[in-house]
């Protein structure tokens, strides 16, 4: 049958005629073959298409989804890192403050959390397709981070308590001009003005006139109110730390004994009372009952 011919008969009907085509029977065959061949390929390709495009769009969606994590984590990260610069301006504020205070320097923390990036750029060191490997540091980041801010709070707390108990120093510390004046006599060896010799005057004298307001120079509670000998009318002061003043002929006082005062209190006034050339305040300041330049002192 494949090799027998067949005879194609095609017919001129206007000029009554027609033509014989001999075909030999395995071409008949073979263009059979052919076009369901073509008809196979033709839908094997166009499934590998739709399955092509299908994949495609995934991909591409992978792809967006990727990115817009990467924006994210990047976003993130930049965050994270203000945060970190912050921490470092506060411990070196924190620095600074143990430097006026006197305080020991804490140990220094590491600058980058361990398993961070050292650059400020994720893109460069962590590709997109890296995102397992990037959520690993950035994990690794957020934990060393928080334990940094936890130490911090610890600094915190040890430098609110030494402000405290500086601030309590400083109000216990006579620092200001206990009142208006000048200074009419230095702390220091002098000729007494009543017995010719030279002698230690233990205090400065503060001229003014008869009843300008005197002042206590610090916190403090009053030990002796009264007349004290030469010194006339006397207040004394016991700051604490073994630190007391002395105000000496005064005019009157207007705080009692065992009473607590603060700096800037009215205690006072100047007068001329007791072993005195004129009108002034004697001002002592005593250590563990020392007497000490109180100039030493003096702030303002």
């Amino acid at each position: 049958m494949l090799f027998k011919k067949y005879q194609l008969i095609i017919f001129k009907e206007k000029h009554g005629s027609c033509s014989k085509i001999s075909i030999p029977g395995w071409s008949f065959f073979l263009t059979i073959a052919l076009f369901i061949a073509l008809l196979g390929s033709n839908i094997f390709f166009w499934d590998y298409y739709l399955n092509f495009k299908s994949v495609s769009q995934q991909l591409e969606q992978a792809q967006k989804k990727t990115h817009s994590q990467n924006i994210q984590i990047t976003s993130f990260y930049h965050k994270i890192k203000d945060l970190e610069q912050d921490l470092d301006r506060i411990r070196e504020f924190d620095d600074r403050l143990r430097l006026m205070l006197d305080l020991e320097p804490e140990f220094q923390l590491s600058h980058h959390p361990v398993g961070g990036p050292t650059d400020g750029s994720i893109s460069s060191s962590f590709p997109f397709y890296r995102q397992e490997m990037l959520a690993r540091k950035m994990h690794s980041f957020i934990e060393q981070l928080s334990t940094n801010a936890r130490l911090e709070e610890v600094r915190q707390q040890e430098l609110i308590q030494a402000i405290q108990f500086q601030s309590d120093l400083l109000s216990s510390t006579p620092s200001i001009w206990p009142a208006q004046g000048w200074v009419s006599s230095e702390f220091g060896y002098r000729n007494s003005p009543f017995t010719g010799r030279r002698e230690l005057h233990s205090g400065i004298d503060i001229s003014a006139p008869i009843g300008t307001p005197v002042y206590a120079p610090a916190d403090g509670k009053v030990v002796f109110s009264g007349r004290d000998g030469g010194y006339g009318i006397t207040l004394v002061l016991n700051h604490g730390r073994g630190i007391t003043t002395r105000y000496a002929h005064l005019q009157r006082y207007v705080v009692e004994k065992k009473q607590s005062v603060s700096r800037g209190q009215l205690i006072g006034y100047i007068g001329n009372s007791g072993r005195s050339t004129g009108p002034h305040l004697h001002y002592e300041i005593l250590v563990n009952n020392m007497p000490v330049n109180p100039k030493k002192y003096l702030v303002n």
